[in-house]
């Protein structure tokens, strides 16, 4: 039976366990367009961890963010094309030299994600960096900044989702990390540390193009039902 594919999904693979790890890929890889290989599974398993993400069938999303000089970048950036990854993430704290650098390197092998805010940045944490001022503006001014540096998109919240795709029309990619549900459906994220979060459907109205998930889906009782609520999200 041939199984559909939700392509606005991308699926972390957050896990320190080898076992956990395949199987998630076994299971989620056939159904999800991405899966994301983080620093957690990266650093643990290196190239191993992207080269069994592959062999699912979905694109491999290479969350590794990205942040030094740019020759580092533009170096790390081509072995991430040479592992396979269509997608890579750096930080546009890095500035416009540095995502230039990799927008360069990738030759159209890959899309580099800018990586705007952390979701579990607030205004509150914003300041105690002395970085005064609202989330929103923050992440409008870097997505510009990775625009004109030749990124293919930015990571943001599915706060700032809304506003960006107003500014920035596709195919300009925007991936929202930070989707959860509403309270009683289906997941596990007590030990939550993400502030800046939105529904799934939320967050494909306002324009994004890719949510990644996973702790409310990787850790829910019963994957399967939040698999077709994702599924089912973009026609809601």
């Amino acid at each position: 039976m041939t199984v559909s594919r939700i392509a606005h999904l991308a699926v972390a693979l957050d896990t320190a366990d080898w076992g956990e790890f395949r199987s998630w890929c076994e299971r989620f890889g056939p159904r999800a367009g991405v899966l994301k290989v983080g620093l957690e599974a990266y650093l643990r398993w290196g190239p191993r961890a992207a080269e069994v993400a592959l062999e699912s069938g979905a694109k491999l999303f290479l969350d590794l963010k990205l942040h030094d000089i740019p020759n580092t970048v533009e170096g790390a950036t081509r072995s991430a094309a040479d592992l396979g990854a269509s997608y890579l993430t750096v930080h546009a704290g890095g500035g416009s030299v540095m995502m230039e650098s990799a927008a360069t390197a990738a030759e159209g092998r890959l899309s580099v994600l800018a990586v705007t805010l952390l979701t579990h940045l607030d205004r509150a944490e914003l300041a105690r960096l002395d970085l005064a001022g609202e989330p929103q503006e923050r992440v409008t001014s870097w997505a510009a900044l990775a625009r004109s540096a030749g990124c293919a998109g930015v990571v943001c919240s599915a706060l700032e989702v809304g506003a960006l795709r107003a500014r920035f029309a596709r195919p300009f990619t925007l991936v929202t990390p930070g989707i959860r549900f509403e309270a009683g459906f289906e997941s596990d994220t007590a030990d939550d540390d993400q502030r800046r979060v939105a529904t799934p459907e939320a967050a494909l109205a306002d324009g994004a193009d890719l949510l990644v998930v996973g702790r409310p889906l990787t850790r829910a009782d019963e994957p399967e039902r939040v698999l077709s609520r994702l599924a089912d999200a973009a026609t809601r």
